[in-house]
């Protein structure tokens, strides 16, 4: 099979943000078309969006249930490959069931669920099907967070002793909710979020980030979260420290309510013979720091990166890379894997490297981990899964 992948997309409508960013990251590479969409609950909306989007009108739905129904009864070569699931987080679980069901591929935002026992249900029907799932923790994608993986895999600083990670941003400030934005008003809204405000929207990004780059799982944890803006009703401030199964510790910080920070993403990893440092201001760079001799500057580009990293590098060094590319690469290699399955071939290990369930599962149970421990009096509770 030679051709573009075919996506249909559930929400995303005109009057969303994550939609936009999903089809700017899609279209990126060349690998994948949108051909329907259930883009709105508003139908009006629905419709408005699809027609500016140039869709054919046959297959612009306002309902996601109709339209996985109708795509799934087409011929093979017009049929969908997957599906991109961009709606808030109390509508991941049906739309992604049914779509496995129907025999689509899916495209998830993060968290995958609205509860554990969900994202344990979706595993379930994807080893059933044999189906692929991408989930989109976006800052997996960066070329210097893939070099600082590897290089931590290989051995070369050691055994990993101290993690820091943080993800602080101020849009929340105040009870902006309260003004009726609608980005505001489900994220802080239990019914439409979850358990969980800050830590499962921005807090599950940081702890994904630590397991992700250290290859190691948080086997304990410790956690504080806060509500500091009379009216909200979830968290928009938090801190945990974190035991991990190699006998590591460590401090990841989510917040809301930090003034004046946009989405500056940091994690340091501390190990015996040295440590790394990335943040998404600089996300270029990579610092590598010796016990023994001086810093190492890793930069995207370089012919000394690995594989992994040279994958998902676009451009010649010194040229930007940032978030629109990052999210790009999450594309392209589930892409690459979903066609080399339909083709009956085997992926290469650099596109496997994506996000999917598994992850998703472990992001559900930091939710309720991370609630659960700060609800409890006690200091220390088994990270359960």
């Amino acid at each position: 099979m030679q051709r573009k992948l075919r996506m249909a997309m559930i929400g995303g409508g005109k009057d969303a943000f994550i939609g936009a960013v999903h089809r700017l990251a899609m279209n990126m590479d060349g690998q994948v078309e949108l051909v329907a969409g259930a883009l709105s609950v508003n139908p009006e909306v629905a419709v408005e969006s699809g027609k500016s989007l140039f869709l054919d009108e046959s297959r612009i739905y306002t309902d996601y249930k109709i339209m996985l129904e109708k795509e799934a009864a087409m011929p093979a070569e017009k049929r969908i490959d997957f599906v991109t699931i961009v709606t808030p987080n109390f509508v991941h679980f049906d739309p992604a069931m049914m779509a496995l069901d129907k025999g689509f591929n899916v495209v998830i935002e993060k968290p995958i669920t609205f509860t554990l026992e969900q994202a344990k249900q979706i595993k379930e029907k994807l080893i059933a099907t044999g189906l692929t799932l991408l989930l989109c923790h976006t800052y997996t994608g960066y070329p210097m967070v893939k070099q600082a993986k590897q290089l931590i895999k290989a051995g070369s600083l050691g055994k990993v002793r101290k993690v820091y990670v943080e993800y602080p941003q101020g849009w929340l400030s105040t009870f902006l909710e309260g003004t009726g934005q609608a980005q505001a008003s489900w994220r802080t809204d239990p019914k439409k979020s979850g358990k969980a405000g800050c830590m499962g929207d921005i807090g599950t990004h940081a702890f994904n980030m630590a397991e992700y780059v250290t290859g190691l799982q948080v086997t304990q944890i410790c956690s504080n979260l806060n509500i500091v803006v009379e009216g909200r009703m979830l968290d928009d401030d938090g801190a945990a420290f974190l035991k991990f199964n190699n006998g590591a510790t460590g401090v990841l910080m989510a917040t809301q309510i930090a003034a004046g920070e946009e989405n500056n993403v940091k994690i340091r990893v501390y190990c015996e013979k040295g440590g790394i440092e990335w943040q998404q201001e600089d996300a270029n760079t990579l610092k590598v720091k010796w016990l023994d001799k001086p810093t190492e500057i890793y930069r995207t580009g370089g012919g000394y990166n690995s594989s992994y990293a040279a994958h998902n590098t676009r451009i010649p060094a010194g040229h930007p890379e940032g978030y629109l590319e990052a999210f790009a690469n999450l594309y392209r290699n589930f892409a690459l894997t979903v066609r080399a399955k339909i083709n009956g071939e085997t992926p290469a290990a650099e596109w496997l490297d994506f996000p999917g369930v598994d992850e998703g599962i472990r992001g559900m149970a930091f939710v309720e981990n991370v609630v659960a421990s700060s609800e409890s009096e006690e200091k220390w509770m088994e990270f359960v899964v």
